[in-house]
């Protein structure tokens, strides 16, 4: 009888193990798994967003400054691969969508440079457009992660 009953609760531990490796095993999708080291997200490429304010008579002004200042030091910074202006007319916005070879590269860039090329940039508007600040208010700031 005792034998029986220690059978009985080997059975019960071994079923219940495994059930829990059948739902670990089963339940798992690989592509979290590959998505959850942040290792493996900092070698990803990247691609950041940004979204402006930029009213009709401010486009060609615009598009000018970005032209001017900004693709030039861009193209100097290691891991820029390319970048895609968009802009919408109803809304008035502007879509800016900067390519990184990884997360890493892009947020190696000091602030304090990236400042100063948006005061370059916010000069070379203000004088386009003879106005006293900068029209192009930053709407949105993020980032997207290339999926496969």
């Amino acid at each position: 009888m005792k034998i029986r009953f220690r059978i009985n609760k080997k059975i019960k531990i071994y079923t219940f193990l495994f059930i829990c490796l059948f739902v670990f095993f089963f339940q798992s999708n690989s592509l979290t798994l590959n998505a959850l080291p942040m290792e493996k997200l900092e070698n990803k490429a990247v691609i950041e967003e940004l979204r402006l304010k930029v009213p009709t008579e401010g486009k060609a002004a615009w598009l000018n400054a970005e032209k001017e200042i900004w693709e030039p030091w861009l193209s100097s910074q290691d891991g820029f691969l390319g970048r895609q202006l968009f802009w919408d007319k109803e809304k008035e916005e502007a879509l800016i969508l900067v390519n990184w070879k990884n997360k890493k590269l892009w947020k190696s860039i000091p602030m304090s440079e990236v400042n100063v090329v948006q005061q370059k940039f916010e000069d070379n508007v203000k004088t386009a457009l003879n106005v006293g600040e900068n029209p192009f208010k930053l709407i949105y700031e993020g980032e997207l992660d290339k999926q496969r």
